[in-house]
């Protein structure tokens, strides 16, 4: 092998795992990300979602994933009862219960 070819694929090697953390999103990330564009308060969703995450199946994550489509105002916040009518109408208790659970500690 040429200097070459190693340096390159020494190169590509060491940016594998940087180009992997870059497109590849925690589950608890992307709900926090999906609550804040709900309209919740940006340290209230990160609570929330580090506690939901790993309780809520993947199909329950991405029936999550519509709630930032549901915000009436970018500049008002979503209250607790606001997203607790919007995940009610989802039709997953377990979801709601979760949600609910999570907002109430967070919410101290």
């Amino acid at each position: 092998m040429t200097a070459t070819a190693f340096r390159t694929m020494r190169a590509a090697l060491l940016l594998l795992p940087l180009l992997a953390a870059c497109t590849s999103l925690s589950p608890e990330s992307r709900l926090a990300a999906g609550l804040e564009d709900a309209g919740l308060p940006k340290d209230m969703a990160r609570c929330m979602a580090k506690r939901m995450a790993s309780k809520l199946s993947i199909a329950q994550l991405q029936k999550l994933q519509s709630l930032g489509t549901l915000r009436k105002s970018p500049s008002e916040p979503l209250t607790i009862e606001e997203l607790v009518h919007k995940l009610r109408a989802m039709g997953d208790p377990q979801i709601v219960a979760i949600s609910a659970k999570a907002a109430l500690s967070c919410s101290f």
